[in-house]
């Protein structure tokens, strides 16, 4: 009712004067007139010509809504009359006429163009420096982990098995299926591509070498990292950004509680025991996924598979996976830890860091089991 009231009693009105029209503005110009007027602004820049007096001398209250309409009826007076004159004026009116005045004179400052490749460079250096940071940053987590393990053996009541049996439960007992449907169908897929290519040499025998080095050198392993960055990693990363959004993370700083210790570590350990097992059943699941296409379409009888894969892999094959399960682990609860750490006060924030989280996880794994590879092979293992 009361910004009825005041749009009511804004008003504007035009008359003749001599030879110059005078447009008389009244009443109360405040935020809830700017639309009702735009009507019967329309209408007096229409019929007007000529010299043009602005009478404000009626406006009994204003604000900075009211001179921005009134600099905008000078501006659209002028553009059709020969001059405009604001009279009338009160001093405050003056003083908000003015500072509208400055806004608008504000210049807008284009970014000076750049070449792509000045672009490409900072965006590489900006991109390293970051890199860096989150080093840094991840080797803090680590440290934090590790001093949190030794206080916890120090003083066995600080360990919190309950979380980390928690975690475990959902990084690795409800990934299980998953990871089994993806394993068992890359082996048969794996094993469908080896027989239809070796048997044109009458080798189809090898799918067996195939299969068994591949998945449990390599496949096995890197298949359930990669799950476990985009499942697990990103769900960590969630969780904490989402804490850390809402404040929570201070609040455990406040009552004396570590951040890492209470959040960070029970899920850092959880992924580093639960990726070997996971790996195992991954490594399993393949082996079944490559002798079931193989009976279907080599024609090869499972025990036959099984005869020709005690050949061809030894306990060094299945260690080599397994040996490399810990460490991904860890690289996928730091990454995912840090970036949550980093998360800001927005939504768009936690999404970003999110997406950066499982991106980073799933690089650094890949690069790390080539990295392990390049170690395997020199040691000749």
């Amino acid at each position: 009712m009361a910004d009825q009231e005041t749009v009511s009693q804004a008003t504007l009105d035009r008359d003749m004067v001599g030879n110059a029209t005078r447009v008389a503005a009244g009443g109360l110009w405040l935020i809830g007139a700017v639309s009702r007027l735009e009507p019967r602004i329309a209408q007096v820049v229409r019929e007007t010509r000529g010299p043009v007096i602005l009478d404000l001398s009626g406006i009994e209250r204003i604000d900075t809504a009211g001179a921005w309409l009134v600099t905008r009826i000078e501006t659209e007076l002028a553009a059709v009359g020969d001059s405009v004159e604001i009279t009338g004026a009160s001093e405050n009116t003056q003083r908000l006429l003015a500072a509208v005045e400055r806004a608008r004179d504000i210049p807008v400052e284009m970014p000076p163009r750049r070449s792509m490749l000045l672009q490409l460079l900072e965006q590489t250096g900006r991109s390293t420096v970051n890199a860096g940071a989150d080093v840094v940053q991840a080797l803090g987590i680590l440290g934090g982990v590790v001093g949190g393990l030794l206080s916890g053996f120090l003083r066995p009541s600080r360990f919190r098995l309950t979380s980390i049996v928690y975690h475990l439960d959902r990084s690795g007992l409800q990934a299980v299926p998953i990871v089994a449907l993806i394993s068992f169908l890359i082996g048969g897929i794996i094993a469908q591509q080896g027989v239809f290519q070796l048997k044109f040499f009458g080798a189809e025998d090898f799918v067996v070498d195939l299969v068994g080095i591949l998945v449990l050198r390599e496949l096995g392993v890197l298949l359930t990292a990669i799950l476990l960055a985009g499942r697990s990693g990103s769900a960590y990363t969630a969780e904490i950004g989402s804490m850390k959004m809402r404040e929570e993370l201070d609040a455990l700083k406040v009552i004396g509680l570590d951040p890492i210790e209470v959040l960070i570590m029970p899920r850092l350990l959880a992924l580093i025991i639960a990726l070997p097992l996971l790996t195992f059943v991954s490594d399993i699941c393949g082996l079944i996924g490559g002798a079931f296409v193989a009976f279907i379409y080599g024609d090869m009888a499972f025990q036959r598979f099984v005869l020709l894969l005690r050949d061809a892999v030894d306990m060094s094959t299945l260690m080599v996976g397994i040996i490399k399960a810990p460490f991904m682990g860890l690289i996928v609860g730091l990454i995912a830890a840090n970036e949550g750490l980093n998360v800001q006060g927005s939504a768009e924030s936690l999404g970003r860091h999110t997406t950066s989280s499982v991106v980073k996880a799933i690089f650094m794994v890949i690069v790390a089991d080539g990295i392990f590879a390049i170690f395997f092979a020199a040691i000749d293992y």
